[in-house]
């Protein structure tokens, strides 16, 4: 029988090891400075962490190390090494690139495709945006995301939004409210200002939150995302 590729979460402390220099730092102190980090998923976790040989770590007074969140890895292949809480510090580094919000995990990948797929997005019957040159987004273990030319979209039914968010693969995230007769469903578009290098296409483009709106696709109604990858979606939203 065929096995379906497994994904975070592992029932087991998971971990690989990373040739990457890894740096962290706090202010003008760089506290964290290891060229033999391991990336480690704990059990029932989706993201990885970073783990380093102790000695790697600046560790000064019983509070400092408190403050910093050190925790001992209790595994026999990972003696030695500890984890840092990610926001106890200001800064993470890949080499000389800043990494943000978690860790990449070397088994994601995010590919950005154009298409001629007609797109069109509704919310309670109103037509919200209609493309036909959508850039397609496909990140392992998340739902395929439509982002949409913003020229395509219906700017009179879009307000401001605070809200923003991060991710290691693309970058931070603003979002668009919509005003539907009088009432505002905040956030249901998001959109990268200055997406990385990777998904450098999708700039001036806006993705609708699929598991809030209607998307028809090529004529027929697309189901909203449900279940592990719909979860995971939201949780990443709302740890970012």
């Amino acid at each position: 029988m065929a096995v379906l590729h497994p994904l975070p979460p592992f029932d087991e402390l998971t971990y690989y090891p990373i040739s990457r220099w890894i740096r962290a730092t706090r202010g003008d102190d760089t506290i964290v400075d290891s060229r033999r980090a391991v990336l480690v998923w704990e059990p029932g976790k989706r993201v990885p962490i970073y783990a380093f040989p102790a000695e790697d770590v600046a560790l000064g007074s019983a509070d400092e190390v408190e403050s910093l969140g050190v925790r001992h890895i209790d595994d026999p292949d990972l003696a030695g090494y500890v984890t840092v809480a990610w926001d106890a510090l200001e800064h993470w580094y890949e080499e000389d690139e800043e990494v943000f919000v978690h860790p990449r995990d070397p088994f994601v990948r995010v590919d950005a495709l154009r298409s001629t797929r007609h797109v069109q997005v509704e919310r309670d019957g109103h037509l919200l945006a209609k493309s036909d040159s959508p850039i397609l987004v496909f990140e392992t273990g998340l739902p395929m995301r439509y982002y949409l030319p913003e020229s395509d979209v219906d700017a009179s039914v879009l307000g401001d939004s605070d809200l923003q968010t991060g991710c290691p693969y693309k970058g931070l995230a603003s979002y668009r409210d919509v005003v539907l007769d009088g009432r505002r469903h905040p956030n249901l578009f998001w959109y990268y200002p200055a997406p990385f290098s990777e998904v450098a296409e999708v700039e001036g483009h806006l993705a609708p939150y699929s598991e809030r709106v209607d998307l028809i696709v090529d004529g027929k109604l697309q189901e909203r995302p449900a279940g592990p990858l719909g979860r995971q979606a939201e949780q990443r939203k709302r740890a970012a």
